[in-house]
C-alpha cells in the first residue's frame, strides 16, 4: 500500500493546474517561524523582498560593521574576523577523515576533466581585406555563494568553483555563513576550499553576503559575477543586484522529474525521489509514468525507505508540498509534461533511454538510466550540480565555463572594404533616420577624399 503522503494525480489538467504549476519566487510560501523572525529582525512584518532591500542597503551604506551586525543578528555569531585565515584552510583538510578528503579530491579531478572539454576558444579570421574575430576572456573576479547550516555542501563549493578556475578567472572569493550559536564554519567547507586552493573565504552568509560580493567592503571584494544557491533571501538579493553584478541565475528549491515505465525498479526510482525530497521542505520530487501499479510501488516503497531516514519530517514536508506522481497517458505525454515543466534533473528510468533522449528538450541535466543516477551528478559524476530551477531549464543552462567569461567581437577592416560596406550601412542608418551614423559612413564611402 502506498505511503499516504504520496500523491497519484490521474487526471492531466488537474496536475498542470497544481503538481506541475509552477510559482513565482514572490509566491513561494516561507514557514511563519521565519517570517515571525523577519518582523521580530525588523520590528514589522514585511515581505522577504522588502527585507532583502533593506539588507541590501545597510552593507551599501556601513560595509563590514553591517555584515558584522547580520552575522550577530542571523547566526549568533561574534565572531569579528571575517575572513578566514588561509592556514585554517589547509588545517580542516588535515583534519577530515581520508575516505573523505579522497572523494573530495576524485570529484575534483572529475569536475576539472568535464569542464576542460568544453570548447572555449578565441578566434580570428583574417583574410585580404582585413580580419574578423571573437576574443574570450576571462571575468576579473568571481563570488561564490556556499550555502551553510547545519547540512554543510562541500560540493556546491566544488561544483561552482571548480568551472570558474577551468576559465581562468584570476580572483575567486568564496562567501558562506558563520557557524551558528558561536560555532565557526564547518570544517569540510574549509577544507574544500583548500583541495582547490582558494584562500579568500569569509563568514557571511545570506542577502547580506550577496550584498557584500556586489558591492564590496572593506575586506571582501567587489566582484563582476556572483554564482551559487542558496535560499529564497539570497535568491532575491541576487536579483535585486543584477545589473550591476553579473549572476549564473535565480536558482531556488531543488526539483527531480523521474520517467518511468512499467519495467523501472520501483526501489530504485523511489530512492532517488526521496534523495531529493530530503533537501528541504521546498523541494520537488515528481514521478511520471503510464503504469499505475509502478506508481503504487513506488509509493509502498517511500514508505518502507522512509523508515530508516533521518530526515524523514523535511521529507514528509516536501512529499506535502511540491512531490507526487502524475499517472500519464502514455511515455509520449510523460516527455511533453516534462518539457513543459522544465525540471532542473530529468531522470529517465525507461527501457532503451537513449532511444527517448531526442524527446527531451527542456531539462537542466538528463540522467539515462538506473546507473546514471541523479546523487552521482550532485558530487561525482562530472558536470556541475548548480543547474537551472523553477523552470528556467527552457532557456538558462548549468553552471559551466561559459559562466565565466565575455566575448569580445573583434573588428579590423581595411580602407577597401570599409568603402565597400560603407553604402549598404549609409542604406540602414537613414532608414532608421539617424543621419549621423550615415554621414560617418559616407566619408568612407567610393570617392571620398578622405
Amino acid at each position: 500500500m502506498s505511503h499516504p503522503a504520496w500523491r497519484i494525480i490521474r487526471d492531466i489538467d488537474m496536475a498542470r493546474e497544481s503538481l506541475l504549476k509552477r510559482r513565482s519566487l514572490r509566491d513561494t510560501q516561507l514557514p511563519e517561524a521565519v517570517l515571525a523572525r523577519t518582523a521580530t529582525l525588523f520590528g514589522e512584518p514585511i515581505a522577504p523582498d522588502e527585507a532583502v532591500r533593506r539588507i541590501i542597503a545597510s552593507v551599501r551604506q556601513d560595509g563590514d560593521k553591517a555584515l558584522l551586525q547580520w552575522n550577530r543578528k542571523l547566526d549568533s555569531s561574534d565572531n569579528p574576523h571575517l575572513q578566514v585565515p588561509p592556514e585554517q584552510l589547509q588545517s580542516a583538510l588535515d583534519s577530515i577523515p581520508a575516505e573523505l578528503r579522497g572523494a573530495m579530491q576524485t570529484a575534483a579531478r572529475r569536475i576539472r576533466d568535464f569542464h576542460r572539454r568544453q570548447p572555449l576558444q578565441s578566434w580570428i579570421d583574417s583574410g585580404e581585406h582585413g580580419a574578423l574575430g571573437q576574443l574570450i576572456r576571462p571575468v576579473d573576479s568571481v563570488g561564490v555563494y556556499v550555502p551553510g547550516g547545519s547540512a554543510p555542501l562541500p560540493s556546491s563549493l566544488l561544483m561552482s568553483v571548480i568551472p570558474a578556475q577551468i576559465a581562468g578567472v584570476p580572483e575567486i572569493a568564496i562567501c558562506t555563513p558563520p557557524g551558528s550559536g558561536g560555532g565557526d564554519i564547518h570544517p569540510v567547507i574549509l577544507a574544500a576550499a583548500a583541495v582547490l586552493g582558494v584562500e579568500r573565504l569569509f563568514r557571511v552568509g545570506g542577502a547580506q553576503a550577496i550584498a557584500a560580493l556586489a558591492y564590496g567592503t572593506a575586506t571582501i571584494p567587489r566582484v563582476a559575477t556572483i554564482v551559487g544557491a542558496g535560499n529564497l533571501f539570497v535568491t532575491l538579493a541576487k536579483q535585486q543586484v543584477y545589473g550591476d553584478v553579473g549572476i549564473d541565475g535565480l536558482l531556488g528549491p531543488t526539483e527531480t522529474v523521474v520517467i518511468a515505465d512499467e519495467h523501472a525498479n520501483p526501489r530504485l526510482a523511489a530512492a532517488d525521489l526521496l534523495a531529493q525530497a530530503e533537501h528541504d521542505l521546498l523541494a520537488s520530487a515528481i514521478l511520471l509514468t503510464p503504469s499505475e501499479k509502478l506508481a503504487q510501488a513506488v509509493g509502498t516503497e517511500i514508505g518502507w525507505q522512509l523508515e530508516s531516514l533521518e530526515r524523514r519530517d523535511i521529507i514528509l514536508g516536501a512529499l506535502g508540498n511540491n512531490s507526487g506522481c502524475v499517472i500519464t497517458a502514455d511515455l509520449e505525454q510523460a516527455f511533453q509534461l516534462a518539457n513543459d515543466y522544465a525540471a532542473e534533473h530529468l531522470c529517465l528510468l525507461v527501457d532503451d533511454a537513449w532511444s527517448w533522449l531526442g524527446q527531451v528538450r527542456n531539462a537542466g541535466g538528463v540522467f539515462l538510466g538506473e546507473h546514471s543516477y541523479e546523487v552521482l551528478g550532485d558530487y561525482v559524476a562530472g558536470p556541475s550540480h548548480v543547474m537551472p530551477t523553477g523552470g528556467t531549464a527552457r532557456f538558462a543552462s548549468p553552471l559551466n565555463v561559459l559562466n565565466f567569461v565575455k566575448i569580445t567581437s573583434l573588428i579590423a577592416l581595411d580602407k577597401s572594404s570599409a568603402r565597400q560596406l560603407s553604402v549598404p550601412a549609409q542604406a540602414l542608418a537613414r532608414a532608421e533616420s539617424l543621419d549621423a551614423h550615415a554621414a560617418a559612413a559616407r566619408l568612407r564611402a567610393p570617392g571620398d577624399p578622405s
